[in-house]
């Protein structure tokens, strides 16, 4: 490993000499072309290679419907131009939401998401070309352990203690896990979920598995009893039996897709992707057993993520210049950060096959994001581009690239972690350096919230 350090990078070349210096595989290429062509999803064809990952702003309304900020927020990625919007986590149970203004449909609030996904697809065609319709996936989510569906009070629902993070949620050692039952009952709120989702407009659904919510935890719970728990069959048992369900009531029409941990840097037997000895060490027996499973089971679109962001390592999952309060300077080079997340995503799409798989840990290379995002597209790594951050700051960005052939350096996402730091401080978050005027008050107020609570 290399000592951390932030991005300077004043030419292609200065970037590809740090690159060949670490020994780390991260392609670049000044061809382009690439994140310009189609990309067939199931049924449907993503007008470009570029896709809006899940962004959530904790900022819906308190019944979940879409508010002022969320129109605001997607009626920007949309008129960005990226051929997918990977629309943010949307709680399939009042008791699961992370934050108590979690986006949640539901059939009272149906009609505010159907006008948002219509006019979002108007907005994209308007500032694109009438030709130009994104495919549209909302994120399904049941927030398990970081379930917070009331003020600033954690409620966490897991399926297994972690000593490692229960005493960070203030959750007992004699606490319940969630039941056998409860998990059953679960399954029909996906479907229902997914039902609603399909009358507001959306082409699909994500059935969301990653950041230690309670899906991806389920994966990693070695020490559950029971038929959700124990082996890889019981482990993968509640995601199978979701996709299968959802499909079996939507029809092959309806895409459905997964956003899944590969690698959850949590020592066994606690985590997901790991070796059994080292928890820095990936092992893709059981993360490639997935990818197979769900590639069987006709899922049409996957996405790779790893890590944790609620705890002390999320380069993990989002390589940074500045972290969040609290968390320490990592023992890497974000480069290798984000030659991790690469070689995830690379090995998940040689499984998947046919079946396109969103690449993320693009965020940190700021203007030079395109020349690896188009290197992993020509070599065959991944068919989509994953944007997290960077849309945050620069929703113009895959617009930009497409029709400038550049991303303006002045406008990249600085990776400065305020984004995140507003979440951990329970707020309405956004880029704090790019979109200063709506949300550098709001970054203010929570931190001094926050820092009030930690004093009482």
């Amino acid at each position: 490993m290399a000592s951390h350090e932030k991005f300077h990078f004043p030419t292609l070349n200065a970037l590809r000499d740090k690159v060949a210096a670490l020994g780390v595989e991260v392609q670049l290429t000044e061809d382009l072309s690439p994140l310009g062509k189609p990309v067939r999803v199931g049924n449907h064809t993503a007008p470009n290679a570029f896709a809006v990952l899940p962004m959530e702003g904790c900022d819906s309304n308190p019944d979940g419907s879409p508010s002022e900020l969320v129109e605001r927020r997607y009626l920007r990625f949309a008129g960005g131009g990226a051929g997918l919007l990977w629309w943010e986590a949307c709680a399939v149970a009042e008791e699961g939401r992370a934050n108590e203004l979690q986006m949640m449909l539901t059939k009272d609030n149906l009609g505010r998401f159907a006008a948002l996904v219509k006019t979002a697809v108007a907005e994209a065609a308007r500032r694109n070309g009438a030709e130009h319709r994104p495919v549209n996936v909302l994120q399904l989510t049941h927030s398990g352990r970081y379930s917070r569906p009331h003020g600033h009070r954690a409620a966490p629902i897991v399926p297994q203690h972690d000593p490692v993070l229960d005493p960070r949620v203030g959750l007992a050692p004699d606490a319940p896990v969630v039941s056998d039952a409860y998990l059953d009952d679960l399954i029909g709120k996906y479907v229902a979920s997914a039902k609603l989702a399909r009358e507001a407009g959306f082409d699909g659904v994500d059935i969301k598995s990653c950041h230690r919510y309670l899906l991806s935890e389920l994966l990693a719970s070695h020490t559950r009893a029971g038929k959700y728990g124990g082996s890889f069959e019981n482990r993968t048992r509640f995601l199978r039996d979701t996709v299968n369900a959802v499909r079996a009531e939507m029809g092959e029409d309806f895409l459905i897709a997964c956003r899944f941990n590969v690698f959850d840097a949590h020592p066994y037997p606690f985590g997901f992707g790991e070796d059994r000895t080292d928890m820095w060490k990936f092992d893709p027996a059981e993360p490639m057993a997935l990818v197979r499973m769900l590639r069987d089971l006709g899922v049409n679109l996957l996405s790779n993520s790893a890590g944790n962001p609620y705890y002390i390592y999320p380069q993990v999952t989002r390589p940074f210049d500045l972290s969040s309060s609290g968390v320490p300077v990592p023992d890497e080079h974000p480069l290798e950060s984000v030659a991790r997340l690469f070689s995830f995503t690379r090995a998940i799409q040689a499984e998947a096959g046919l079946v396109p798989v969103v690449g993320n840990g693009y965020t940190w290379l700021r203007q030079y994001l395109p020349n690896a995002g188009a290197a992993n597209l020509a070599s065959g790594s991944c068919r989509f581009v994953g944007l997290g951050r960077s849309s945050f700051a620069y929703p113009d960005a895959p617009r930009d690239v497409l029709t400038q052939g550049a991303m303006d350096p002045q406008k990249c996402c600085t990776t400065c972690s305020k984004c995140t730091q507003i979440m951990r401080d329970h707020g309405r978050t956004g880029c704090v350096m790019r979109d200063a005027k709506v949300y550098a008050p709001l970054y203010r107020q929570y931190r001094e919230e926050a820092e009030a609570r930690e004093k009482a």
